[in-house]
């Protein structure tokens, strides 16, 4: 383990500047691809395929899996392992199947050892915390009720029905006020809609996970971007949720932060309404740049954000002009929700853990990682609709992302028992200071010691 002072911080600091190194895991390679072109989550997974050492395979652990004829057979759908042939998912593999099965049936898809190390700090030791968390939640999950999901379904359709009503009564409607307040509830209502989509996003294929598109970004790069990545390596250099605002934003610890970190705030009001566009924009821009993207990434479902200016036409009978700004509006204004209540939900804090800051174990439990680089909201996770709309349960999501929101209430219990077993980190903190705390990061040139993350 690493003294407790700032010299460790020092020379990994230093190793991570002259040989690009991570800093708080410096055995760990510098993400490939990591600082290049639009740093979108196909080039992610590039650049992890050229790390993993899976060769063109799946690798979980120390052994490499050959799932091609598993493929159209996955129960999550064939996406998921689509998506991530040739790069180690020991990671998702653990978090993503509860039940011992997956594990049973693995093994007949065994091709060899693999040749590397794994290219990530985390371990899944079974006395471990994550894998007796988990087994204990396989039991627990025998006792959630049977019809738990269906308030969440409730929810998201009637956020749905909301949006298309109200996108659709501010072009048809005459009266002044009543435009403004259609405008806001459909901005508003869009924005609660594709954060409640991003509960289907990490399940099994699902008609509901299409929502998200709604937003002109793509569930399919969310995928990657935000199960694949930041959920798997939450606050690390491997996640892009992280890497993907930079130079614009920057969180982790850096003493070279631009001047015009000094005026995030400003920023950030500017910033975020554009984030749903940018990601429309950024996608167009590969598909008429880079080779065979339609082919490998492009798919049909990335023209459903158009399905709401073609409704509001359509119903309102307003010009196509006018329903056109309207909309541009709409979705503007919606980033902004979506992208304000995303960035100040649980990850960015001092006393959260970024990379370059100190850790007590270079190779750390999994599950131990992911609440260190979390804190829940208590004024959020008491109501099962402000759980769907501000990304609540945050801690126990990230560490079971595929169950329900609804049936993570359930697991608290056996969640908090493990937790003072194992003594790991889970903090409560209020919705208000993880935003003022979000400002802060932004500022944040030093990396946090071990006991200032208490």
């Amino acid at each position: 383990m690493p003294p407790n002072n700032s010299d460790y911080l020092e020379v990994a600091h230093q190793r991570a500047i002259e040989k690009k190194t991570h800093v708080s895991f410096p055995q760990l390679k510098y993400p490939s691809l990591r600082e290049e072109g639009l740093r979108d989550p196909v080039q992610w997974l590039m650049g992890k395929a050229m790390d993993d050492g899976a060769e063109g395979l799946w690798r979980v652990h120390d052994k490499l899996y050959d799932l091609k004829e598993f493929v159209e057979n996955h129960p999550g759908g064939a996406e998921w392992l689509e998506l991530t042939k040739g790069t180690d998912i020991t990671e998702a593999f653990e978090s993503h199947h509860i039940k011992k099965i997956a594990e049973d049936m693995l093994q007949q898809f065994y091709v060899r050892d693999a040749k590397t190390p794994r290219n990530s700090p985390f371990t899944f030791k079974e006395d471990g915390f994550f894998r007796t968390l988990k087994r204990a939640v396989r039991e627990e999950l025998k006792k959630v009720p049977k019809d738990v999901s269906k308030n969440t379904d409730m929810i998201t359709d009637g956020l749905l029905v909301t949006f298309l009503l109200s996108s659709a009564m501010s072009c048809w409607a005459t009266n002044y006020w009543v435009i403004w307040m259609s405008y806001i509830v459909a901005s508003v209502t869009l924005g609660w809609v594709v954060v409640a989509s991003h509960n289907y996003i990490h399940r099994r294929s699902n008609w509901r996970m299409y929502i998200f598109n709604l937003s002109l970004w793509s569930y399919r790069d969310f995928r990657v971007s935000h199960a694949l990545s930041h959920h798997l390596y939450p606050n690390t250099l491997m996640d892009l949720e992280i890497s993907g605002f930079e130079p614009m934003i920057i969180w982790t610890p850096r003493k070279d932060k631009p001047i015009y970190n000094k005026f995030i705030f400003l920023f950030e009001l500017v910033f975020l309404p554009l984030v749903f566009i940018m990601n429309f924009i950024k996608r167009v821009t590969l598909f008429c740049t880079r080779d065979n993207f339609f082919k490998n990434h492009f798919r049909w479902h990335d023209c459903v954000g158009f399905i709401t200016p073609l409704w509001m036409y359509l119903v309102s009978g307003a010009s196509l002009y006018d329903v056109f700004i309207m909309w541009l509006w709409i979705v503007c204004t919606g980033s902004f929700v979506f992208a304000t209540i995303g960035i100040n939900a649980a990850h960015h804090h001092p006393q959260i853990f970024k990379d370059g800051d100190q850790v007590s174990d270079v190779t750390p439990d999994w599950g131990m990682h992911e609440l260190e680089a979390v804190m829940d909201r208590p004024e959020i996770n008491n109501n099962h609709f402000k759980v769907m709309t501000f990304f609540g349960h945050h801690a126990l999501h990230h560490l079971f992302p595929t169950l329900d929101h609804a049936a993570l209430e359930y697991l608290y219990p056996v969640f908090l028992e493990n937790c003072e077993k194992f003594r790991a980190n889970f903090r409560l903190m209020s919705q208000l200071d993880l935003f003022i705390g979000q400002l802060k990061m932004t500022q944040k040139k030093d990396p946090t010691l071990l006991d200032e993350r208490k």
